[in-house]
């Protein structure tokens, strides 16, 4: 007879995401990423996972993974991933692409018992500019006014989802 196995809900209590190390991703093959570290302390940047001329179609995944593990190695462990919740791409490469990067992300945390979540898009633009349509150019200006220097829209779209999460206590509040 098997015993069911029961889901051991991993969450930060409420309030504890303020001391938790937690990380924001913007998915793609230019990921833009934003971790807030125990002290406080937010850095971000992007990070590309292009495949190389000669690489096999999952050296993008495993780069992905690779990241991720050395990430939480030096700056975890991560308590908690919120990412960019993308219901609509431009093509089918894109999703095809983000599908794989969510699969390998979630299944990643899984393992780890790190809990994550989708954000969607819309949400993440109306707190970052007020305006769930915002153009690149807006997420970016947004993320320059909170004294960040965003490089790109990955960066500025990661920077907002960290701001979101903390803010919102990671949409409880």
């Amino acid at each position: 007879m098997n015993t069911p196995i029961l889901a051991q809900d991993v969450r930060p209590e409420l309030g504890a995401i303020h001391r938790s190390c937690i990380l924001a991703l913007d998915l793609g093959t230019t990921t833009g990423w934003a971790l807030r570290s125990h002290d406080g302390l937010i850095t971000s940047g992007t990070v590309s996972f292009r495949p190389g001329r000669f690489d096999g179609g999952g050296m993008r995944y495993l780069r992905f993974t690779n990241w991720l593990t050395e990430l939480d190695r030096l700056s975890g462990p991560i308590a908690a991933i919120w990412f960019e919740e993308v219901r609509r791409h431009a093509g089918t490469d894109a999703a095809h692409i983000y599908g794989g990067l969510m699969a390998t992300l979630t299944s990643w945390a899984e393992l780890r018992g790190i809990p994550y979540q989708g954000v969607p898009v819309g949400t993440i633009k109306r707190h970052a500019t007020g305006k769930g349509n915002a153009p690149k150019e807006a997420m970016i200006a947004a993320a320059k006014a909170r004294g960040f220097s965003p490089t790109d829209d990955n960066e500025a779209d990661a920077i907002a989802i960290l701001n979101w999460a903390i803010e919102t206590n990671g949409g409880l509040g």
